[in-house]
This record gives C-alpha cells, sequence and structure tokens, in this order.
C-alpha cells in the first residue's frame, strides 16, 4: 500500500508531474486545489506526510490529521507552522536547512540593484508606454563600494556577503553571537549593533528568522534611525517590518526607497498600500524559487520522508522536533 504525500500548497498540474518524476517507490502525491484551512484539513486527514511550501499550517488543521508522521517545510523559515502543536501530537517537523540559501541571495542583490537603480519602477513605466528617464521619483544610486547591513547570518546572509565581495562593500552584520575574528574575516565582514548597522549601511538588508524578538524589529524608529538616502530590502518574513511605519516612511522619504519580496499578509491584499508607492519594489515570495534549484531541494525532503518511513530518523540538520 503506497505512502501518501500531500503538498498543502496549491499547484499547477506541470508542478505536480515534476515533483510525482522525483518521488521514491511507495510513495503518491496529491495537493491542495483551494487556499484555506477547511481544504487543508480536507486534504491532510489521510495523508502519511504533509509538504508546505508558503501557506501556514495550524494547529486544527494538525489536529485533522489522522495518521501524519510528518510535516515538511519546503525551505527553511517555520514560523508559520504551529511546531508546538505538532511536537503534541507526536508529528515529526523538518525543513530543508540551507537548500535555498544561493538562490534567496542571488535575488537579493537583484531587489538591492532594482531599489538603488528604480529598475521597477522603469519597467513599469515603460509598458505603460511613458519614457521615464529624467523624471524618476529619486536619485539612483550604485552597490559599488557602499556599506551594506545584513540583520541575521546565517546560511543566506553569509552567500549575500560572499556574492557582495565582488562588489567592494563594506559588510556590517547584525548576529546575537557575532562570528570568531577568522570568520569574519574569512567573509571580509563586521560584526555591528543594530543601532550601529542602521545608521551607517546604505542598504539594510532582512535575513533574520520572524520571532518575537524581531517581529516588528524594522519600524518607525529603525526607519528613522537610517540614512535618507539608504534603501530596505526584505527577503525574510513579512512580520519582521512594520509595513504601516515603512509606508510612512516611504511617502515621506525618511529613506530613499525599499524592496519587498515577504509581506505580514501573503497574497499581498490588492488594496495593500505598498502597491501605491513609486519607490518600492515588490514581487511575490519568488526569492528561493529557482528551476535548477528544484530537483535538489525535493529530493532532499523525499529523502527525509523515506527514512521516517523505513523507521530511521531525521538527519539531525533538518530535523525541527
Amino acid at each position: 500500500m503506497p505512502e501518501t504525500i500531500v503538498l498543502l500548497d496549491m499547484t499547477s498540474p506541470d508542478r505536480a508531474e515534476k515533483l510525482r518524476a522525483l518521488l521514491p517507490p511507495g510513495f503518491v502525491l496529491t495537493h491542495g486545489t483551494a487556499r484555506g484551512d477547511e481544504h487543508m484539513k480536507q486534504i491532510i486527514a489521510e495523508a502519511d506526510y504533509a509538504i508546505s511550501g508558503q501557506v501556514g499550517v495550524s494547529a486544527d488543521v494538525l489536529r485533522a490529521a489522522k495518521k501524519l508522521k510528518l510535516l515538511h517545510k519546503w525551505g527553511v523559515g517555520v514560523d508559520n507552522i504551529d511546531v508546538a502543536a505538532a511536537k503534541e501530537l507526536g508529528i515529526k517537523v523538518a525543513r530543508t536547512t540551507g537548500s535555498n540559501a544561493v538562490p534567496v541571495a542571488e535575488f537579493t542583490l537583484g531587489l538591492m540593484i532594482s531599489a538603488l537603480r528604480y529598475i521597477g519602477y522603469g519597467h513599469a513605466e515603460l509598458k505603460k508606454g511613458r519614457w521615464a528617464t529624467g523624471q524618476l521619483p529619486g536619485e539612483t544610486f550604485m552597490l559599488s563600494g557602499k556599506t551594506v547591513g545584513i540583520v541575521g547570518f546565517g546560511a543566506i546572509g553569509k552567500n549575500v556577503a560572499k556574492l557582495l565581495k565582488g562588489f567592494g562593500c563594506t559588510i556590517l552584520y547584525s548576529k546575537r553571537q557575532p562570528l570568531s575574528a577568522a570568520e569574519e574575516a574569512a567573509l571580509g565582514v563586521k560584526h555591528a549593533t543594530m543601532a550601529e548597522l542602521l545608521a551607517q549601511s546604505d542598504v539594510v538588508s532582512l535575513h533574520c528568522p520572524l520571532t518575537p524578538e524581531t517581529t516588528n524589529l524594522i519600524d518607525k524608529a529603525a526607519l528613522a534611525a537610517m540614512k535618507k538616502t539608504a534603501v530596505l530590502v526584505n527577503v525574510a518574513r513579512g512580520g519582521v517590518v512594520n509595513e504601516a511605519d515603512l509606508v510612512v516612511a516611504l511617502r515621506a522619504k525618511v529613506i530613499a526607497g525599499a524592496a519587498m519580496d515577504v509581506y505580514s499578509v501573503e497574497p499581498l491584499p490588492a488594496e495593500s498600500e505598498l502597491l501605491t508607492l513609486d519607490n518600492i519594489v515588490v514581487t511575490p515570495h519568488l526569492a528561493a524559487m529557482a528551476a535548477d534549484n528544484f530537483a535538489p531541494t525535493v529530493t532532499r525532503m523525499f529523502a527525509n520522508m523515506a527514512h521516517v518511513s523505513r523507521g530511521e530518523p531525521v538527519p539531525p540538520l533538518d530535523l525541527v522536533v
């Protein structure tokens, strides 16, 4: 009797077939066809394993699972999964630690340059038939030679630092436990307090997990502490930035611009004030998506499920609870 894996997110038939092509023997795959907890409760009920891409998984959804052995995050962040409820119910939770570090780091640099050079604005205006040269919302700046502050310095933050070295940037990082002097020298980075990082950086790039400590980390006060010519990039989690404060700051030109790939509510509502601003680049949670990273990440997820199926432990690097 094959075991069932359910992808809780909606997906296209083509993508579902690509997933099925990578399944280990003895597994079948189903997936979501609608949004919302009620649908997820239905499709998780008889599943042996579940995958969460971008959808949150509540305690109510987990309680609807009658035989779930493992909930696997497709990616890294588990802030939108009720991990405590999973542990209470005896459901293992895993993730693909570090799997999206390079794609997200590359995307981050793309957002930095887009925000600094008004690439998104120019693109949107030209598609409307408007030649915007000389009519940009603000001054444009190069990334080369700038000071970049990286908030959160795990696998993604370190890969951003590696890429920035080619631009001759001064790289500051904020992390609860600073690296050793040797590690800092190898990466060409310097530890800074948040106050120092905000005051000195031309680009502030967010790569920290969403926790009680980081919720609304970037608020009115933090934005006011940044340079007026600085840009903010968020590829971490939406809740790290107070979006209402950001809208006010961008309108008042407290900072020059921003680029956002993640939001406190996803999908981003069509009426969001973020969409009314000219000095922001917005993308729909795309940073981790790269076709050439698909097979390695999915194969690793399925391998973790196969471990559980055989009664073996999930590798410590990927196990959450």
